[in-house]
């Protein structure tokens, strides 16, 4: 069965990136969020295998919801997307429980790689 994967990105063409990039890879998008209160949220409604979580976010950033996420299931495979010049956020991530990251732009093989990686 196809893993189910939770996409979240304020940026409605960024989700649309990562969607096709996993479609095209056999991978089902359960869900999408625009920002972290939503993320959590269909976290806990849909229950993905994964979700991949933008950093940058309106509402809440994607490292409080990584928490937030990590207190709702302490097992949650989450990897953070992240553009340029943003390490220090992306060592706290990793820190809050994040399991990887990819920085956009996105490249479709790393994207993979990482969701492969964090399935296994």
């Amino acid at each position: 069965m196809a893993k189910r994967i939770l996409v979240v990105d304020d940026a409605a063409f960024m989700r649309m990136m990562v969607k096709d990039i996993l479609v095209k890879n056999g991978f089902e998008v359960c869900g999408e969020a625009g920002d972290g209160q939503q993320a959590v949220e269909k976290f806990k409604e849909l229950a993905p295998d994964l979700v991949t979580l933008d950093i940058t976010m309106p509402e809440m950033d994607g490292i409080t919801a990584l928490k937030e996420i990590k207190k709702v299931n302490p097992n949650a495979k989450v990897i953070m997307c992240s553009a340029m010049g943003q390490q220090a956020m992306v060592i706290d991530a990793i820190q809050a429980g994040a399991k990887d990251f990819i920085v956009k732009p996105f490249q479709a093989d790393r994207v993979i790689e990482a969701i492969n990686k964090t399935l296994s």
